[in-house]
């Protein structure tokens, strides 16, 4: 034992300090990563009797998912149960920032490779697919770009994105070395599963009765189905994750996570607020007197929704009292229920999306400075998003080139495309005007560098050239080539 040793034990022994035991602690997840999914999805599709239904049927449901309102709330009419839809806002909207500022790909001095790939986006309408991928990672976590071959359906290869509920990955230490993709099919009254497995340079396919694997001709549908291999090694299937779950290792996490009791609050909240609106009705108290009859039987008037709805109460018998209509309305507290409704709105959104960005106003309750703070969380989680699709993009529009010379019986070619995307909340052209004009008259700003500031990537390189000699003209610049050394010595033999 060392010295350092024994002068802790002493010390230990001279305060009587009794170490601790060590306690174990088990801890039972409320949901597996495909209940997640599911929970997610039905999430973001919005259909408020839909939501009800899988909250009241989850399974194993844990006493602070049986009080949450969604599962609380009985069934019947007695109740009205609304949904906000912000989940699905949210995605939407994110999705849209991202697709709307896609650039096309750039390839450089390779002109045979951006023909062909004007050629397979167009075919594969590209930036749609891209929207899709953005808003299904955001609601359920993680996808894959899948990439097959029909030659039977077009001379180009097909580009899909399917979703963390019909996906999963191979991994070897780590790293992913193989995506699946799962398709249900129902033969007589029986599910089975295939199983589409994409690695580098090969794809195979496996089909299962539950967990059991079973012959691929059990489902006469799958009979053409044969695995295959093509020479380059390059991936016909890409994952595609923005944010890490730290819930279910090696899986991605959605924006729905953590947020399901923000939701459930605030759907509580507009429910409780539309109960309140509709108990709050005007109420008419008649006296039995004064109800209008029939002229010809007597009968009581009928009621209807619309201008005779009243309540009738007995004529007052009492000396002096007059009878007469009362009108009742009660006072609903609106005041209440909306800042009940912006505080679980700020927390639906925290951490994900500015209120601003989804066209709330909220400018009456924050400062203008806090306001573009809040703007900022939009640009963060866009940020996060392109940095993500700027790598994986690559891949895709690399693996649809490889597989269009694969079916044209073309050897294997290394692309290197470029993907970009446009800013976020750039200032308007008037604005940028405005404030490069003042940056040129304080000669604090080249030529070159006004024009690409004002134009950036909406215009091509050779039209900037152009646009800077004819301002260069304009202010009187003259550019002259560098004269070479010695150039106008004499040579003297």
């Amino acid at each position: 034992m060392s010295l350092s040793e024994k002068m802790r034990n002493m010390v230990r022994n001279w305060l009587q300090i009794e170490p601790a035991n060590d306690q174990h602690i088990t801890i039972r997840e409320s949901a597996s990563f495909q209940t997640n999914c599911i929970r997610n999805l039905v999430w973001y599709r919005g259909d408020a009797d839909e939501i009800e239904q899988l909250f009241k049927k989850l399974p194993g449901k844990d006493t602070v998912s049986a009080a949450r309102f969604w599962a609380a709330a009985p069934y019947g009419t007695d109740v009205r149960k609304a949904h906000s839809g912000i989940p699905a806002v949210m995605v939407d909207t994110l999705s849209y920032l991202v697709k709307s500022d896609l650039n096309d790909a750039e390839f450089g001095e390779d002109e045979e490779g951006a023909q062909k790939w004007k050629q397979i986006s167009a075919d594969c309408d590209f930036s749609e697919i891209v929207g899709e991928a953005v808003s299904t990672v955001l609601a359920v976590g993680d996808g894959a770009f899948k990439i097959s071959v029909d030659p039977e359906n077009g001379q180009f290869p097909i580009l899909e994105f399917w979703g963390a509920d019909r996906v999963d990955y191979i991994r070897r230490h780590g790293r992913i070395t193989g995506v699946v993709f799962k398709s249900a099919y129902h033969i007589k009254n029986k599910e089975y599963e295939l199983h589409e497995i994409y690695e580098p340079g090969r794809i195979r396919y496996a089909l299962y009765d539950g967990d059991k694997e079973i012959p691929m001709d059990t489902v006469s549908a799958l009979n053409e189905y044969q695995s295959v291999t093509y020479d380059g090694g390059f991936w016909m299937a890409i994952p595609f994750f923005v944010f890490k779950s730290a819930k279910y290792k090696g899986r991605g996490r959605s924006i729905f996570d953590n947020k399901t009791d923000a939701f459930d609050a605030h759907d509580e909240i507009i429910s409780q607020w539309i109960d309140a609106v509709r108990a709050g009705r005007v109420s008419k108290y008649i006296p039995e007197g004064m109800i209008p009859r029939n002229p010809k039987t007597g009968a009581l008037g009928t009621v209807n929704s619309f201008g005779t709805n009243f309540i009738q109460v007995q004529s007052s018998t009492k000396e002096g009292d007059i009878d007469k209509i009362e009108t009742i309305q009660p006072d609903i507290k609106y005041e209440a229920f909306l800042q009940s409704y912006m505080t679980t709105l700020d927390m639906c959104l925290q951490g994900i999306v500015s209120p601003a960005t989804l066209g709330i106003d909220v400018g009456k309750m924050a400062s203008a400075d806090a306001q573009r703070e809040k703007k900022d969380v939009t640009g963060y989680t866009r940020g996060a998003i392109t940095d993500a699709l700027e790598k994986v993009l690559v891949q895709v529009i690399c693996s649809m080139l490889n597989a269009y010379d694969t079916m044209q019986g073309k050897a294997f070619h290394e692309y290197a495309p470029e993907v970009t995307f446009g800013e976020y909340a750039a200032p308007d052209f008037n604005s940028r005007v405005e404030t490069i004009s003042k940056a040129a008259a304080s000669n604090l700003m080249s030529v070159e560098t006004m024009v690409e500031e004002l134009w950036g990537a909406s215009k091509k390189e050779n039209w900037k050239k152009e646009e800077v000699f004819r301002l260069k003209e304009l202010r009187g610049i003259e550019t002259a080539d560098e004269p070479s050394v010695g150039g106008d010595l004499i040579d003297v033999e």
